[in-house]
């Protein structure tokens, strides 16, 4: 049976009036935290939706509209559409089921402004003339017992040891038989920490592939009796979970970044905009009070804004390609982290670097000296900076940039604004002056749960 791969609504609606199994489409759209949102209509309803779209309240919503202005209708994207490659049994009753992704509109018909998915598409759009973002994500996460305590299950590092990669290897058949292909996986760097690296597309793909993959893992590790957390920082002391983001620019079926096996110069502008505009864009690319809690010096936590070739404590690396394949030639951003909306994030990395582009912005010399062990005093003779130590930190540097809010708009800005200081006062009531630097059990109760 066809899983994905869909370009119209006939096709669809064809396949559902086929395939008597699927009884139910689930319409997914992030909300401005990037939680995936969605409500369940019967297949049956699909070509309505195609035609009219679904209305459905988003006043209850993190980030999009206020009480007064609630209505809010989804249009399915046809060209999203995937089967779920499993059924769901209860009782003697079974059913499977599909997924769509689609574009949030007013009452009016308006694109809505709080939809960050369209956000992407339209930056996208916007900087087509300098290429294509193509995107290759790392997605890290922890395998605990429950989502009660992160409890280590294993003894593994980097490469070796540790159980469960069956839990990884069942994601990314299911993935597969989506269309979203992965390059590697392997037991990552601290006891219980597991990677699935996604096959490098284009950015709307994999930012939607992304959704999929979190919500895919976490389902087989369910089905086991287990809990995957994507929290940056869930256990003081080891490494956190980090999302680096490979990046290039492509147009037709050529690598923008590539020249005579090395960055072109266009590469190198946009990497020193990523640079430039850093902490500017650190809010999104760091979304959360935990988040923080990852970016301290060590446990390989780039926080340094400067750039390398094998330099892991900087925020860019660029990987050195074989030789013969300058095609896979780009640049490794490694602040992220996979609880971030990936769709923001990815809309203000293009925008930063397209800026570097634009303002012709000087390339800096690699670094290639292990940062951590740099006095201040030397990184600062260097001009090497430091991103935000924590969320109140980041978001002055986010009010204040011209670059963001004249990507994301007034209502994402204001929006995020608000989210975060609400983020902020609560945690400070909660936690005072403590745990600058640890995990506190108030971070605990309220991310575990849910990333």
């Amino acid at each position: 049976m066809r899983n994905f791969n869909f370009n119209t609504e006939t096709e669809v609606l064809n396949l559902l009036k086929k395939d008597k199994e699927i009884k139910f489409v689930r319409i997914i759209f992030p909300d401005v935290l990037g939680r995936e949102m969605s409500f369940t209509i019967p297949s049956e309803e699909m070509k309505s939706a195609f035609e009219l779209g679904k209305g459905f309240d988003g006043s209850s919503v993190e980030g999009f509209a206020r009480i007064e202005e609630s209505d809010l209708i989804i249009v399915p994207d046809p060209k999203t559409f995937r089967v779920l490659p499993w059924k769901y049994e209860i009782n003697e009753l079974s059913w499977r089921e599909a997924i769509v992704f689609g574009d949030v509109f007013t009452p009016e018909g308006n694109h809505f402004a709080g939809d960050s998915r369209y956000l992407l598409k339209k930056i996208l759009e916007k900087t087509k003339k300098f290429g294509n973002l193509f995107v290759g994500p790392e997605l890290e996460f922890f395998i605990f017992q429950s989502e009660n305590e992160p409890k280590l299950l294993d003894h593994g590092g980097y490469f070796y040891g540790g159980k469960w990669g069956e839990i990884r290897k069942a994601s990314q058949l299911y993935l597969k038989e989506m269309g979203i292909n992965c390059e590697y996986d392997h037991h990552e760097v601290a006891p219980s920490q597991h990677e699935i690296d996604l096959k490098f597309n284009e950015a709307l793909f994999i930012a939607d592939s992304i959704m999929i993959a979190k919500y895919v893992i976490k389902r087989v590790a369910r089905k086991l009796g287990l809990f995957v957390s994507f929290m940056p920082k869930p256990i003081t002391g080891l490494c956190g979970n980090g999302m680096h983001l490979h990046l290039s620019l492509w147009q037709e079926n050529k690598n923008l970044f590539s020249k005579n096996k090395s960055l072109s110069d266009l590469a190198k502008k946009y990497l020193i905009g990523l640079i430039k505009y850093g902490k500017e864009i650190q809010l999104i690319l760091n979304q959360c009070i935990n988040s923080y809690k990852r970016l301290i010096p060590g446990y390989e936590a780039p926080v340094y804004l400067a750039w390398g070739k094998r330099n892991r404590s900087a925020y860019i690396r660029v990987p050195e390609s074989q030789i013969g394949k300058e095609s896979a030639i780009r640049i490794e951003l490694r602040s992220p982290d996979p609880a971030c909306n990936i769709y923001l994030a990815l809309a203000l990395i293009q925008a930063a670097g397209t800026q570097g582009i634009k303002e012709n912005l000087k390339f800096l010399p690699p670094e290639e000296k292990d940062i951590f062990k740099m006095k201040k005093s030397e990184r600062k003779k260097r001009k090497i900076e430091i991103l935000s130590k924590n969320l109140k930190e980041a978001l002055n540097f986010f009010k204040k940039s011209k670059l963001v809010k004249g990507t994301l708009g007034n209502h994402l800005f204001q929006k995020i604004i608000q989210n975060k200081e609400i983020e902020w006062q609560n945690y400070k009531k909660a936690v005072g002056k403590k745990f600058e630097k640890e995990v506190s059990p108030y971070e605990i109760k309220k991310y575990l749960p849910v990333l």
